[in-house]
């Protein structure tokens, strides 16, 4: 038995779930591990975050109270020991969003209103101390970070290295000063719906230890630019529109411009973020998700908010052909250094 498999058994015999049957949960692209814990009726998540892989259980705890605190459906923390990174939370439902969607196509516009419904009213909220801010020089930094992995995976361009410095220019002038609580990695997979609670209640939250304040519409666009599935074009522009109403974002065109930019500095720094889990970590799978993501980046450029750079990025970021794959696909695991 590994050390850490002992102060995993360790933790949970301290807590009460020794005798528990363990279920591993589909990852992300974090170094976390999840497993669904079964001890009769009672049902809860392990999370094992290790802190020598960058993981904090004392983050999440502390954003998870605060939304709790708020009305929202974050797990309850059941047991913790921050110092070796583990965790036992309430589980909220094995079905995400994503999965709930992909078998009940006809619930996208109820859990779409729900989910404007949540940002809306998150974006009321005075944010807890000490989150970090995704202002434009940051937005440019997060895709600055990653160039190198486009570069190593979809070939050398040299066009590459200005991008960010063209991003966090359009950010300044589109995307203004106004900062909200942002969950950012918010997508229907880290979602659960819960429709037995109230109102905003009914939205789970599983992923928020990265939470940020940003522009009020940067989970909106995480949500609606699922690089992971299609949405509806009806479902997407209703939302958007429902979204500006509620939170009181009066100008429509400044939105619109914002929204594409956001769009635009996500995608590719997701483009980046895929690469390097393919090249360094080995995990091929996430080029099924680069042909859409690379094609978001490039529908967000055809706003006119980014019409003096568009031409650049398109040339630097290809559509993603079978070549682009097949280059990746045989660096997968071969790249430790771009």
């Amino acid at each position: 038995m590994t050390d850490r498999a002992s102060e995993i058994d360790a933790l949970l015999a301290r807590h009460g779930w020794a005798a528990a049957r363990r279920e591993k949960i589909a990852g992300d692209g974090s170094a976390r591990v999840y497993h669904r814990l079964f001890l009769g009726s009672r049902r809860a998540i392990l999370m094992d975050a290790p802190p020598s892989k960058g993981e904090s259980t004392s983050r999440f705890a502390t954003i998870a109270r605060w939304l709790s605190g708020h009305g929202y459906s974050a797990p309850q923390i059941l047991a913790a020991d921050d110092e070796l990174g583990l965790m036992i939370v309430e589980d909220l439902g094995e079905e995400t969003v994503a999965q709930r969607l992909a078998r009940r196509p006809a619930d996208e516009a109820m859990v779409a209103r729900g989910v404007v419904a949540f940002l809306a009213d998150l974006r009321r909220q005075t944010p807890p101390e000490g989150l970090a801010c995704l202002d434009p020089a940051r937005l440019g930094d997060l895709v600055r970070e990653v160039i190198p992995w486009i570069a190593a995976g979809l070939g050398r361009t040299p066009a590459l290295p200005e991008i960010p410095d063209r991003l966090q220019a359009a950010a300044e002038a589109h995307c203004g000063t106004d900062y909200v609580v942002s969950l950012r990695d918010f997508h229907a997979g880290n979602l659960v719906w819960i429709p037995e609670r109230p109102g905003i209640a009914r939205l789970g939250l599983l992923d928020f230890q990265d939470a940020v304040l940003a522009h009020p519409a940067y989970d909106l666009v995480s949500y609606l630019q699922d690089v992971r599935r299609d949405l509806p074009a009806d479902i997407v522009i209703a939302a958007k529109r429902r979204f500006a109403e509620t939170a009181g974002l009066t100008d429509p065109s400044r939105f619109d411009a914002a929204y594409a930019v956001l769009g635009a500095q996500r995608a590719l720094r997701i483009v980046g973020v895929f690469l390097r889990l393919v090249l360094r970590d080995g995990k091929p799978q996430y080029l099924d998700y680069l042909p859409r993501t690379i094609e978001t980046a490039r529908r967000n450029l055809d706003h006119p908010a980014l019409v003096a750079f568009s031409r650049q990025v398109r040339e630097a970021l290809p559509i993603a052909d079978s070549t682009i794959l097949d280059r990746a696909r045989t660096l997968c695991g071969n790249v430790q250094t771009p």
